[in-house]
């Protein structure tokens, strides 16, 4: 069976290294797997009875097509379009620069402050990437940034928007291992303050070192700093009902992005940024990437029951107990991997791919499934600068042409290590993650 296995995670890779879709890869290799245990083999292929493998995908596709608790998923993505189409990323950034931008690094300081806030709303870190680059880079620029700075604290910043609740691969998480979204988002809170607190620190450390790649900006009076925040006063009361309210246990994750795809909504109508044809290539947007993202969990489940079927976890926690290590040693292997497997693959990509593998492992072990997503969520958020496939770099490469990847790639690493450190505080506190969901719903 373990050879089975093995076979078929080569079969996987090679599938998806020549391109294929990450949902069909998953999603076929999980089928025919599934009938090779049914009893498929190469002289009974045209004969084989297909039943058991075709009901089994079946009820896959239709039980997550009427999953009540995945319309959390296309409202928050419909919420961030919105947001994102009323402009809002302008005056977040001119909010931050008004508090941070006088400082030495401080326009750096407030595009990660930024990224933040608006990758939070958003809920995409290359689209966060992409639209502040465009916000923050011009004035960077003009006040003498380095480009490796510059452009290193929009990638980085990028980063925590899929951590920092409203978050899709969080909900992505909680339906792969049946956790508890609500505690999933109050457990991100944390240690997603954390990485923007950590990622400045990076900054200062930049500028202590090299003091000319981050000159200080012009300095703000309190009135102007208030005129500022006033301008993002909707979305930061859009945010704080959102979260609040599941927090609080007024509403279901469910009916808050309800109420903040429709907040959102009133948002753009009171900017003036909509119109028919904006509307429509809104609802478009969000039907395409809810379909994606729908079409990548059904493989994902197709590839879960295979390798459920086929006792991997089973197999993979009797191997752990006869190597005689600790069940930390195992998460800090399991972490391992996750960096190296992040050096090649794409973070939803990455995270689909071992988290049905991983899960059981963990659990059986004793560890805490909301700790656990968090751990995977935050080593998810490092493998968007590592190199060599790092995709919010080559987002910003394809934004700034006049950038190298390699200047990125080098500006990226103290935010890097800002991220390991968290990690590693993460893993080792876990009290960091579980404070919140522990008081509010334990």
């Amino acid at each position: 069976m373990l050879t089975a296995m093995i076979g078929f995670a080569i079969l996987l890779f090679i599938i998806i290294v020549i391109r294929v879709p990450i949902a069909f890869a998953m999603g076929l290799v999980g089928f025919f797997g599934f009938a090779v245990l049914q009893g498929l083999t190469f002289d009974n292929l045209l004969e084989f009875r297909w039943n058991g493998a075709l009901s089994m995908a079946a009820r896959r596709v239709i039980d997550t097509a009427q999953e009540y608790s995945l319309s959390v998923i296309p409202l928050f993505i419909l919420m961030g379009n919105l947001v994102t189409k009323s402009g809002l990323s302008q005056e977040l950034y001119q909010a931050s620069y008004a508090f941070l931008g006088h400082r030495k690094g401080g326009l750096s300081m407030a595009t990660v402050v930024a990224c933040g806030g608006f990758s939070a709303i958003c809920g995409s870190s290359l689209a966060t990437s992409a639209t502040m680059a465009k916000v923050a880079m011009p004035p960077m620029r003009k006040y003498g940034y380095a480009d490796s700075l510059a452009t290193a604290s929009i990638a980085a910043g990028g980063t925590l928007g899929i951590l920092i609740p409203p978050s899709v691969i969080l909900v992505i998480y909680g339906l792969l291992t049946e956790t508890s979204i609500r505690e999933l988002f109050a457990a991100g809170f944390i240690p997603g303050f954390l990485g923007i607190a950590l990622y400045l620190v990076a900054v200062r450390y930049v500028v202590w070192r090299t003091p000319e790649a981050g000159p200080a900006g012009d300095k703000m009076d309190w009135p102007e700093r208030l005129k500022a925040l006033r301008s993002v006063q909707g979305v930061l009361i859009l945010f704080a009902v959102v979260m609040g309210g599941i927090y609080l246990g007024i509403f279901t994750p469910t009916e808050a992005a309800g109420i903040g795809a429709g907040g959102a909504f009133l948002i753009a109508l009171s900017r003036k940024t909509l119109n028919g044809w904006a509307l429509f290539d809104i609802l478009t947007d969000t039907a395409r990437t809810t379909a994606m993202l729908f079409s990548v969990v059904i493989g994902a489940l197709i590839f879960s029951n295979f390798i459920t079927r086929a006792g991997l976890p089973d197999e993979l926690l009797m191997f752990v107990q006869s190597l005689d290590v600790s069940p930390m040693m195992v998460i800090l292997v399991i972490l391992g991997i996750y960096i190296l497997l992040g050096m090649v693959f794409e973070s939803l990509s990455m995270l689909l791919l071992t988290v049905p593998i991983f899960f059981p492992l963990v659990a059986s072990l004793g560890f805490d499934l909301v700790w656990f997503g968090i751990v995977v969520v935050v080593v998810t958020e490092i493998s968007l600068i590592t190199p060599p496939v790092g995709m919010n770099v080559f987002v910003l490469g394809a934004v700034l042409r006049d950038v190298k990847a390699s200047t990125i790639f080098k500006g990226v690493t103290p935010f890097w290590v800002a991220d390991i450190v968290r990690l590693a505080l993460i893993t080792f506190f876990s009290s960091i993650a579980l404070f919140l969901p522990e008081l509010l719903y334990r």
